[in-house]
């Protein structure tokens, strides 16, 4: 019969518990940060938000002019709204199915929205296609948004039918899609011509509906008819990502368990000697370099040689063998201990010198 010194089960979780418990950790928070952002996360581009992030100057600027901000979370209630005198501000067109988005774009007279991406561009800008990225910096209108002067912008780039600032903002008829929210914010409101872009873009009619979209809109307002889940809603790249973390959990359980089998019991073809089965298995133990297993199996076979010569029941806990040990030999107590109980060597010529002082233990013990 043969015996697996592989590790168990125990020895497994011990070593590969931290990186996936870290591994879980990181996934379950990008999900829930995932989940819960939404239009007004941290009073970002809310009308009501004091916060560098927030809104509450702009809206405060439009409402000195006349113009109406109502601010909306729901799609029930920014299509309760619209009317000919009319502008819509979405401050998260993704969260919004391309079918809501281009309800929108039908029903309102003039729309305004901040970074979208993917599907929601061409089902708001049918003639727009999204470019790239570029960071928030001064830049020139280059179009007739010139009245307004320059401004800190930056986000999603267009080309579009009218681009404007590098193409961080684009009109195409009715609808303009602004690369990021910098020019609406109060922490840079009063930079540049940010005041007067944000008053020309959002001041051009009566009432401003502020819609602030969270994630059960898309369900809400799918027109469809058909049931949509959460998992619908999830990006696709959410999806891909999560295909990668699955790739890399298979390969760490593979390079784990790569060892990993059930002990195997066989007949042996022939008798072999007992003095050759230890051989065999200190060998095992010298290839795998399991100095600890060596030892471990070396005190086992001392204890239960010194438990009938002392006495003791089976089970005695080490504490009792030590101080009977002790006794019969008058060796102190320390280092008896050190020598039956005491942490595995790490190297062979230590394993040699353990297996002497057990001899030479057993020895005394016998001779007393």
């Amino acid at each position: 019969m043969t015996t697996s010194v592989s590790p168990d089960a125990r020895t497994i979780w011990r070593a590969a518990r931290a990186p996936v418990l870290v591994g879980l950790v990181v996934l379950v928070g990008a999900i829930v940060i995932a989940l819960v952002r939404g239009g007004g996360e941290d009073g970002a581009v809310d009308p009501e938000s004091v916060s560098p992030a927030g809104s509450r100057a702009v809206a405060r600027l439009l409402q000195a002019q006349g113009v109406t901000v109502v601010r909306v979370e729901s799609w029930e209630a920014v299509r309760d709204n619209v009317n000919s005198g009319t502008t819509v501000l979405i401050t998260q067109p993704s969260w919004l199915t391309p079918t809501q988005l281009s309800t929108l774009r039908d029903e309102v007279p003039t729309l305004v929205a901040i970074g979208p991406v993917g599907d929601s561009v061409p089902a708001l800008a049918p003639s727009t296609r999204q470019q790239g990225t570029v960071a928030p910096q001064n830049r020139q209108p280059d179009c007739a948004f010139d009245a307004a002067g320059s401004a800190n912008i930056g986000g999603v780039t267009y080309d579009g039918p009218t681009r404007c600032y590098d193409g961080t903002l684009v009109r195409d008829d009715h609808v303009t899609l602004l690369g990021d929210a910098t020019p609406l914010t109060n922490e840079w409101l009063d930079e540049e011509g940010n005041a007067a872009l944000s008053l020309r873009l959002l001041g051009q009619r009566p009432t401003l509906v502020w819609y602030l979209p969270s994630l059960s809109d898309a369900a809400a307002g799918d027109q469809d008819g058909a049931e949509r889940s959460v998992y619908d809603l999830i990006p696709s790249a959410w999806w891909f990502a999560l295909g990668q973390v699955a790739v890399a959990v298979l390969l760490f359980m593979a390079w784990r368990a790569r060892r990993l089998g059930p002990i195997v019991a066989e007949p042996l073809p022939v008798v072999v000697r007992a003095a050759e089965t230890t051989e065999g298995r200190a060998r095992l133990y010298r290839r795998a370099k399991a100095t600890d297993h060596a030892a471990e199996a070396l005190r086992r076979a001392t204890i239960s040689t010194l438990i009938p010569l002392l006495g003791l029941p089976s089970d005695a806990p080490p504490a009792a063998i030590t101080e009977s040990v002790a006794a019969r030999t008058g060796r102190p107590g320390a280092d008896v201990h050190a020598v039956l109980f005491g942490p595995p060597p790490n190297t062979e010529q230590a394993l040699v010198q353990l297996a002497d002082a057990l001899d030479a233990l057993a020895n005394e013990v016998g001779s007393h």
